[in-house]
């Protein structure tokens, strides 16, 4: 058992059984052309909006991207402020930065991780341009009480949705009901893409316009430069891999489900404490399975055990970004202590693999290596 390992991520398993038909269609694209928004960008874009069940989905070169160019199509600029949550990926706010935006933070909650609406209101000022609403870990968060919030202040909700691919917030789609969702399909997500990838999700048919413009250097004809945009498009051989996805991932969620609820169930007698799985089922797609120790001490123990045993567990996030250097100035109350919840579950969580093949043997191993460090 000593070498036994437990991996984040097992890709051939992503294509078992079908990956000659993958491999076909991929030496098509090389052999006819169209690397640059082929038709199988657009057959994707399609079916992701269906499946998404919204008007609009455009595809960009990243999750990154898609935050940029979203808040640019806002018209989000230098000066202006847009407020997230403290406990996110670091793209979150660098794509505020990156529009010479200033990211405002808003603390998390402690059961579900998640921004603390309640405090959301305090972060507005005469200069908030959007808000940022992160779906952390898989985890949905309540969409329409903050569209309700932004709605009051007259200010557009723009969801992150790059780790939550098909779950549902009271019932819906997230990234379909706000401003935009901006998803990512990096070889980590739910729906991976073999590099990088990501979309833009809208029911506003002036905005995925101009989105489409802003993607591909501005022009809506060659060499007729409308706008002033990017080099950002989804390449085709990644929108065929993930046409080749597509159709799997509710199953792909549903089996994350099963092996998250295993844990719970497997470790609930241990001194550890679990992101809140949400009211319904579908609010929770488990991109992350994170445990949350007593301390820090502990939680590093825990992760050297872990680790030591063949578990590849990992930290994520342990600096939140008021912290950052790149990210903590310019913003109001960027400062150590401002966020408390944040400070906390960047000292106390990690994750435990949640593979959708995750097999019985495998979870076993993960579970009595987690009770041994405890007994």
């Amino acid at each position: 058992m000593g070498d036994f390992t437990v991996p984040k991520y097992r890709y051939p398993a992503q294509f078992e059984g079908r990956e000659r038909e993958l491999l076909k269609r991929i030496e098509e694209v090389l052999l006819r052309g169209g690397y640059v928004l082929g038709e199988e960008v657009a057959e994707f874009e399609t079916r992701l909006a269906a499946y998404l069940g919204t008007g609009h989905a455009i595809g960009v070169n990243s999750g990154t991207d898609a935050l940029i160019l979203t808040l640019d199509a806002l018209g989000v600029g230098p000066g202006d402020e847009v407020v997230t949550v403290a406990n996110t990926f670091h793209a979150t706010a660098q794509a505020v930065a990156r529009r010479g935006a200033v990211p405002v933070y808003v603390d998390c909650r402690d059961d579900d991780f998640l921004m603390d609406l309640d405090q959301l209101p305090a972060a507005f000022t005469e200069r908030t341009r959007a808000v940022i609403l992160v779906h952390m870990f898989g985890r949905a968060a309540d969409v329409p009480r903050a569209r309700e919030i932004c709605r009051d202040a007259g200010v557009p909700l723009v969801e992150d949705c790059a780790q939550a691919i098909g779950a549902r917030s009271a019932g819906v789609r997230v990234g379909t009901v706000s401003a935009a969702g901006c998803w990512s399909f990096a070889p980590s997500k739910n729906l991976a893409a073999a590099g990088d990838a990501g979309a833009v999700s809208t029911g506003d048919e002036e905005l995925a316009e101009r989105l489409r413009l802003l993607r591909h250097f501005g022009q809506p004809a060659q060499n007729q430069h409308e706008i002033l945009g990017y080099n950002s498009r989804l390449d085709t051989l990644q929108a065929l891999v993930l046409l080749h996805k597509l159709d799997r991932l509710d199953a792909w969620n549903a089996a994350r489900a099963e092996v998250a609820a295993a844990y719970h169930a497997r470790l609930a007698h241990l001194p550890l404490r679990f992101q809140a799985p949400g009211a319904a089922p579908d609010e929770h797609v488990y991109h992350l399975f994170q445990v949350r120790a007593a301390s820090e001490s502990v939680r590093d123990g825990l992760l050297a055990h872990l680790v030591a045993s063949g578990v590849d567990a990992v930290v994520r996030y342990p600096v939140p970004l008021h912290r950052q250097p790149a990210l903590s100035s310019g913003g109001r109350g960027n400062r150590s202590g401002g966020f408390p919840v944040a400070e906390e579950l960047a000292r106390q969580t990690l994750c435990l693999p949640v593979r959708p093949d995750l097999d019985e043997a495998e979870l076993g191993h993960v579970c009595e290596a987690v009770e041994r460090y405890f007994r």
